[in-house]
């Protein structure tokens, strides 16, 4: 069975920094797209950053310049380095896997980010 692990969320003042990490047991896991979506409280999810098989990258505008996305398949693992962490940025961040078919996209259940002001 296919599992995606969140984990690093937590609380944090306004200005500092946060990395989340995302253990998938997809295989192989270098072939598969990893992205980071969040939903806030009363908002719809959307798409953070992004992550292909090539190493190349996507953000969304409100995170470019503060967020970096990376990826180590030796442990099939995705990261999202946080910085200058912002209230709005306060949200479930949750893990995603899709890989070459439709039927293989994964999620996991998501980690909370909390950033006070």
């Amino acid at each position: 069975q296919v599992q995606l692990v969140e984990s690093g969320g937590g609380l944090v003042q306004a200005g500092g920094s946060l990395t989340l990490s995302c253990a998938a047991s997809v295989s192989p896991f270098s072939m598969y797209t990893m992205t980071w979506y969040r939903r806030a409280p009363g908002k719809q999810r959307e798409l953070v950053a992004s992550i292909n098989r090539r190493g190349n990258t996507n953000y969304a505008d409100s995170v470019k310049g503060r967020f970096i996305i990376s990826r180590d398949n030796a442990k099939n693992t995705v990261y999202l380095q946080m910085n200058g962490l912002k209230p709005e940025d306060t949200a479930v961040y949750s893990c995603n896997a899709a890989g070459q078919t439709v039927e293989q996209n994964y999620w996991g259940r998501g980690t909370q980010v909390s950033v006070s002001s």
